[in-house]
């Protein structure tokens, strides 16, 4: 089971996500600096043809980096007839990923509304379902539900949460995202250039959002000014989950204490992390890319060579997915493990990983094994790794 911890650390706010006791997510920011989610009034600042790209000005100084391949078709703030972009042309662009380094916000005209149960997308045109729902008739009967309700320039995904609700409960959400849509559209075509259409709920809410429910025990949080908000939250959005939001109110034990937070945020932020066999992964992030060895340290086992390096390497594993959730390692990941002879043995390290991988929310690639014994991995860039957030605050 599940628990979602919010607090404040050092006058910002950390939010936990753990699993039977153990953080798997931690997310340490300010309120308001991401943007991620926001829906602007852009300007197109300059078209780079040989890439196929555009920089559009989001806010006094704020560029952002806009994919002409990804995005065939621009909402502009005053519609008219579908044409090729031009510089000074001012469209509705919704930031899709988070500054990362030196790295301007991705920015797209593919608006997306999240709700808890499903997701509206402008610029696809398709019914999806998220791929945990397995139930075949389910997913037959909810097209048919559905289908009625879509429109030419958007498609729908119904995420994991819709299989434990009421057909309506779903239909109704999406009715309200649809008005959230064509509202936002309306709202462009009469807002001066930079102005904000769409405010993103902060992290913590999206957490709650995005969180397969029937898994998660309890909210707790030991701010009453966030307990308002998620409560608020809950009772407009997700009623049927009010009742796991807590306040933890104990001053003599914090809730940080508690938990062992700052152990945990200790333990995320160290470049060696050791396994229960008594080897360790040691974890580099660097400017291109993240590279992890695994070491066999202190193993003692009195199995073979070739029984113990697949041991630490299985375990290895495991482990190197959850600290990539963990610390939101993004990008191209590295992983040089211990040199394994066999071919099987191989083969089962690399099923393995994509096992555990798989459970990641999000999108993580193990792609292949290189000839010198690398495994190459991806991890969706969306938010400031860990190390990064901490790293802006100076903490």
């Amino acid at each position: 089971m599940n628990k979602l911890l919010i607090t404040r650390v050092d006058g910002r706010i950390l939010t936990v996500l753990t699993e039977d006791s153990r953080a798997i997510q931690m997310e340490y920011e300010e309120e308001e600096t991401s943007l991620l989610g926001n829906i602007y009034i852009g300007k197109v600042k300059n078209i780079v043809k040989n890439i196929n790209s555009a920089f559009v000005e989001i806010g006094k100084g704020q560029m952002a980096y806009y994919s002409l391949s990804d995005n065939k078709v621009h909402h502009f703030a005053v519609p008219q007839e579908r044409r090729e972009l031009r510089e000074g042309d001012e469209i509705l662009v919704q930031v899709a990923r988070d500054a990362v380094k030196t790295k301007d916000p991705v920015v797209t005209a593919n608006l997306s509304f999240t709700g808890h149960l499903c997701v509206l997308t402008a610029g696809k045109n398709q019914i999806s379902f998220s791929s945990k729902i397995r139930s075949q008739e389910w997913k037959d009967q909810m097209r048919a539900l559905l289908e009625p309700e879509k429109e030419d320039e958007f498609g729908i995904i119904v995420r994991t949460n819709a299989a434990e609700a009421e057909p309506e409960a779903v239909i109704g959400e999406l009715r309200q995202l649809k008005a959230q849509y064509h509202q936002i559209l309306e709202n462009g075509a009469h807002r001066t250039c930079y102005s904000k259409l769409y405010e993103a709920y902060p992290s913590y809410i999206n957490r709650i959002r995005d969180t397969y429910i029937t898994s998660m025990e309890e909210i707790v949080t030991d701010d009453k000014e966030i307990y308002g908000q998620l409560k608020q939250y809950l009772h407009e959005n997700q009623p049927e989950d009010e009742n796991r939001l807590r306040l933890y109110e104990d001053a003599m034990l914090p809730l940080a204490k508690l938990y062992q937070i700052d152990k945990a945020m200790e333990e995320a932020l160290s470049t060696h992390v050791w396994l229960k066999s008594g080897g360790y992964l040691v974890i580099e992030p660097t400017e291109a890319m993240t590279v992890i060895d695994v070491n066999t340290g202190k193993y003692t086992g009195k199995k073979n060579k070739r029984d113990t390096i697949l041991k630490i390497n299985l375990e290895a594993a495991a482990e190197i997915s959850h600290q990539m959730r963990l610390r939101n390692l993004s990008g191209i990941i590295l992983v040089d493990f211990i040199d394994m002879e066999e071919k099987e043995d191989q083969e089962l390290l690399m099923k393995t990983l994509a096992v555990q991988c798989a459970r990641d929310p999000v999108k993580t690639t193990v792609v292949d094994m290189t000839r010198l014994n690398l495994v190459e991995i991806t991890r969706k860039k969306i938010r400031k790794p860990l190390h990064e957030q901490v790293r802006l605050f100076g903490r």
